[in-house]
Order: C-alpha cells, then sequence, then structure tokens
C-alpha cells in the first residue's frame, strides 16, 4: 500500500515526510509535500484507515467545492465554498491548498480560482498516488 510506504521514508524536513510519490523530494514552502501526512497522522491519531478515508473524503470535497466556487453567482458564494475548502485542507495537511482558498475567501475577484484549481489538481494527483 503507498499510503503506508509513505509514512516509512525518513522524514528529511523536519515535521514532514521525505520522498513524494513518484520519487520527488522536499521542495520549501509550507513543505515538501502536497499534503503533511505527519500532521495528518496527528489528527488521525495514526489510524491508516481513518487517513485513507479522510483523504479520499478530501478528493470528493474539494472538486465538488470547486465546483460551486465556479459555478457561484457573487463573491459571497464562492468564499463560502472557499472557507470549506479552507478548512478541510488545513485538516489533512494540504497547506498550499489551504493558502490560495483563503485568497479566494478575501478576494473579490476570480483570479485566484486559477491558483486554487492548480492547488487542488496537485493535491489530489498526490493523494490518488498515495491511495493506489
Amino acid at each position: 500500500m503507498a499510503l503506508a510506504a509513505a509514512f516509512d521514508r525518513p522524514d528529511t524536513g523536519g515535521d514532514r515526510v521525505g520522498d513524494a510519490p513518484g520519487g520527488q523530494g522536499p521542495a520549501g514552502g509550507h513543505g515538501a509535500h502536497p499534503v503533511d501526512l505527519v500532521h495528518l497522522a496527528r489528527h488521525t491519531l495514526g489510524n491508516r484507515d481513518l487517513e485513507q478515508e479522510v483523504l479520499r473524503l478530501f478528493v470528493r470535497q474539494s472538486a465538488a467545492f470547486l465546483d460551486k466556487m465556479k459555478g457561484a453567482a457573487d463573491h459571497e458564494q464562492r468564499a463560502r465554498a472557499a472557507h470549506t475548502i479552507k478548512g478541510s485542507a488545513r485538516g489533512i495537511g494540504a497547506w498550499q491548498v489551504a493558502d490560495c482558498a483563503e485568497a479566494v475567501e478575501g478576494a473579490d475577484a476570480k483570479e485566484p480560482l486559477a491558483a486554487l484549481e492548480g492547488a487542488i489538481d496537485e493535491a489530489n494527483a498526490y493523494i490518488n498516488a498515495l491511495l493506489e
């Protein structure tokens, strides 16, 4: 199982997991990877089944709320959807997603939405690789 293997890799970034799926190494920013698996493990008390379920829920929820933001009639609707994604992202340690969602939440324009979509795509691809 890829998720279990990710936790067994050496930690080269303080509170971060050492290598991402596909051999990517630490990259700076909030952390080396789109999802901070150590943060997730703390929130799930190390329960791997729960970690997997939470990650699956994030993938589904982030896609659904991104669609809501794209179809939002006004800033208030976009901000509510962004706030939900921000909270979910912080829960699993998807710091870049959370930062981008916060930018969307505070912006009147739709410009930050592209960055959020990219961050969600990256996080979800990472999660899907872990869950394979």
